[in-house]
């Protein structure tokens, strides 16, 4: 088995508030081998998104902890190493917000190479224009642009421009496309994917659009509430979902043909509302909304099972040794 590139375990992240604690991420753990692009997919609120920003850094866990390349890492979100820095990057949901509308293209770039230092003078213009070039922007329109003159498209893929300007080896995506048109949608998409393959890099994409992820994840994880509910190469995923959770989400999924409407799971009807991350049921999390519940799901948080090589869910109707034997 190859050593993975990136590993969560018991990651955990709670939030105090003064309407009580938010349990945003919950104790989850996954591996991510080299060039692989894990898929994380939920809606807003599951926790997708704390998890990214544990991974960069932006938050240390509460408890658990990430391992980059086997070393620790999850402790040191304040003190991460310019090494460290430079090999995980982030591309953030909305590139309006994250591009400093006061500095040029050319500035925004200059950043991270002055930064890490990497290059200056005539050796930095170069490696900006190399950059510009790699996202298919031409260097002689856009270089003295400033952000609020080019489209939205224009400015993620200058987000991304700036996330490879380290030579980075893992890039989160925290929903990169879900900010633009349908238009530009796909053309981001596919830079990404030749961006991986040329450089390769390895992705973990947080999203909430389940058909993306059929095209673009080597495998894919579902969120709910903080708490992993599935995960599973993607080929197995969309051919044997198992949990309520997903089969809910991929039957949601809109189709343009008879054909493929009959490759989708049974349509699960789900009850009532996403409860509050404050006020998170006991039991399984998802049992208020559950179309399959069991009597045990509103008492017994299910143990996480791996059904087949890869391919694990947390839920009852699937139980583990210790809990199918009596």
């Amino acid at each position: 088995m190859t050593e993975p590139i990136l590993e969560a375990r018991g990651l955990t992240k709670f939030f105090p508030t003064k309407r009580g604690t938010v349990r945003a991420v919950d104790d989850i753990g996954f591996r991510m081998s080299p060039g692989d692009t894990l898929g994380l997919v939920g809606e807003s609120g599951s926790g997708k998104t704390t998890t990214a920003q544990c991974v960069v850094g932006i938050y240390a866990p509460t408890t658990g902890d990430i391992l980059f390349h086997g070393r620790s890492i999850g402790a040191t979100a304040a003190k991460r190493s310019k090494e460290l820095k430079r090999e995980i990057r982030i591309v953030f949901q909305d590139p309006g917000s994250s591009l400093n509308p006061k500095r040029t293209i050319k500035q925004i770039l200059a950043t991270p190479l002055a930064v890490h230092h990497l290059a200056s003078g005539r050796e930095q213009l170069a490696r900006i224009s190399a950059l510009l070039e790699r996202v298919e922007l031409p260097p002689a329109e856009y270089l003295y642009k400033h952000p609020q003159s080019i489209g939205g498209g224009e400015k993620q893929m200058v987000a991304i421009a700036r996330a490879l300007a380290t030579d980075p080896s893992f890039v989160v995506l925290d929903e990169p496309t879900s900010a633009l048109d349908v238009s530009v949608q796909a053309k981001i998409i596919n830079l990404l994917l030749g961006l991986q393959k040329e450089m390769g890099l390895t992705y973990l994409f947080i999203t909430h659009d389940m058909s993306l992820m059929r095209n673009v994840a080597s495998r894919v994880a579902i969120m709910y509430l903080g708490k992993l509910s599935e995960i599973a190469d993607t080929a197995e995923f969309f051919q044997r979902p198992l949990h309520p959770y997903t089969k809910m989400l991929l039957s949601s999924i809109p189709v343009v043909s008879d054909e493929e409407e009959s490759l989708k799971p049974a349509k699960g009807i789900s009850r009532g509302e996403i409860p509050s991350p404050v006020n998170i049921p006991p039991g399984c999390s998802f049992h208020s909304r559950c179309p399959s519940r069991l009597d045990v799901c509103d008492k017994i948080d299910p143990a996480t099972v791996e059904v087949a090589p890869g391919h694990v869910v947390r839920c009852h109707l699937y139980p583990g040794p210790q809990e199918g034997s009596s």
